[in-house]
């Protein structure tokens, strides 16, 4: 198995409440057979009825409540990128979970539930920096 990840899919209650949700972020994504696909850098974010992404996986859709084990990440280029994001997030219906702070390890960051729960981080961390296109090369941990 290649170390990468294809697509991301977010299993949702209401699928035209994520993708408005999506696109109040300025998120532009297509429709096809009751999923939402957004092009996110090299991969792709799916939004989909959560019982049905359940029974896809072969497993029974628990509870929509509480934390449910993985959090996606955002890294962005500047601590007012991310007090814009959390704005944008507030205004489009998502809960601001951790206001943004110089967090334990000394970068900006902050947390947010979509809609459905699904946890993401906004973060400014100046050692992982972002390439043009938005994509993040980790440093090598070992050299600190």
């Amino acid at each position: 198995m290649e170390q990468r990840i294809t697509l991301v899919t977010l299993g949702v209650s209401d699928l035209a409440r994520a993708k408005r949700f999506y696109a109040a972020l300025g998120w532009q994504g297509q429709e096809v057979e009751e999923t939402v696909f957004f092009q996110a850098g090299g991969l792709g974010v799916v939004l989909w009825d959560r019982g049905k992404l359940a029974e896809d996986c072969g497993l029974e859709a628990g509870p929509t409540a509480g934390f449910g084990g993985i959090a996606l990440a955002h890294n962005v280029r500047s601590e007012a990128e991310v007090d814009g994001i959390l704005a944008a997030v507030a205004d489009a219906g998502g809960t601001i979970t951790k206001p943004a702070a110089i967090n334990a390890i000394g970068f900006y960051s902050s947390a947010f539930v979509d809609p459905d729960g699904h946890a993401w981080e906004v973060a400014h961390n100046p050692g992982f920096p972002l390439a043009a296109d938005g994509s993040v090369t980790l440093p090598d941990f070992g050299s600190h």
